[in-house]
C-alpha cells in the first residue's frame, strides 16, 4: 500500500496571535517573530524530501510556505481548503470582547458545539467537512510521497482529532504552536499520526543569531 507522509505546519505568527484577536479568513501577514519562525522552519526543512508545498491562500500561511518553498525550489500551491475556520462577525475581536459582548456564543464556543457557527461563519461540522476533504483530496495525489502542507491553528486541530480519531467536542490537550512541525501519514483508510509539535528548530542553536538580535 503506497502512503502519503504530510508535513502539517501552521503559519507563523501574526500581530493579531500575540493580541489574542481573532483572525478566520481576514487576511493578516505575518509579524518580525512570525518571519523568523519561517525562516527556521525553512532551514529545519532543508534537507527533507518535499514533493510539494500547499499552503492556505491567506498571506500568513503563504509566507510562510514561501519560506520553505525557498529552499526546495518549489512553486506553492495555494487552497481555500486550507484556510482558517470563517469566524464571520466575530473577526477582528479579542476574546476578552466577545465574552464581555457575547456571553452565551462564547460559551458555545468555549464547549465546543459542533453546529454552533459564528454569526456568518462556519460551524466545527463545516470545518471538518472542509478540512479533512480538502487534505484528503491533496494527499491522493502524491502515493509514496512527502508532501508539506501549511495552514492555520483550526486546520491543525482538525487533522490531529482525524489522526487520532478523538471527536469534535473532546478537551484539546494537543499544542498548535506557530511552525511547529507535525507529522501524519495518509492512506486511503484514513490519515495517522507520527509526530506533533515539534519546535526544536526553534530553540537557536549557540552562536547563532537570535530574534532580539535580528530586530533589535
Amino acid at each position: 500500500m503506497q502512503i502519503t507522509r504530510i508535513l502539517a505546519v501552521r503559519h507563523g505568527e501574526t500581530a493579531w496571535n500575540r493580541d489574542t484577536r481573532i483572525q478566520g479568513h481576514t487576511d493578516i501577514e505575518l509579524n518580525p517573530r512570525g518571519r523568523w519562525q519561517a525562516a527556521r522552519l525553512a532551514r529545519a526543512l532543508a534537507d527533507e524530501p518535499i514533493h510539494a508545498i500547499y499552503a492556505s491562500d491567506l498571506s500568513r500561511a503563504r509566507e510562510t510556505a514561501l519560506a520553505v518553498a525557498g529552499r526546495h525550489n518549489k512553486p506553492v500551491h495555494t487552497h481555500t481548503g486550507l484556510r482558517e475556520r470563517h469566524f464571520g462577525s466575530f473577526e477582528g475581536r479579542t476574546w476578552a470582547e466577545l465574552e464581555a459582548h457575547h456571553p452565551a456564543e462564547s460559551l458555545a464556543w468555549r464547549k465546543r458545539v459542533p453546529d454552533f457557527a459564528p454569526p456568518g461563519g462556519e460551524s466545527l461540522l463545516q470545518l471538518q467537512a472542509r478540512v479533512v476533504h480538502t487534505v484528503v483530496e491533496l494527499a491522493a495525489r502524491h502515493p509514496g510521497e512527502q508532501v508539506l502542507m501549511v495552514a492555520h491553528g483550526g486546520v491543525l486541530d482538525i487533522l490531529y482529532r482525524a489522526a487520532t480519531r478523538l471527536e469534535l467536542q473532546a478537551p484539546r490537550s494537543w499544542e498548535l504552536t506557530n511552525t511547529a512541525i507535525n507529522r501524519l501519514l495518509w492512506t486511503p483508510e484514513g490519515l495517522s499520526l507520527v509526530g506533533w509539535a515539534d519546535t526544536t528548530h526553534l530553540q537557536a542553536p549557540e552562536g547563532s543569531d537570535t530574534l532580539d538580535e535580528r530586530h533589535a
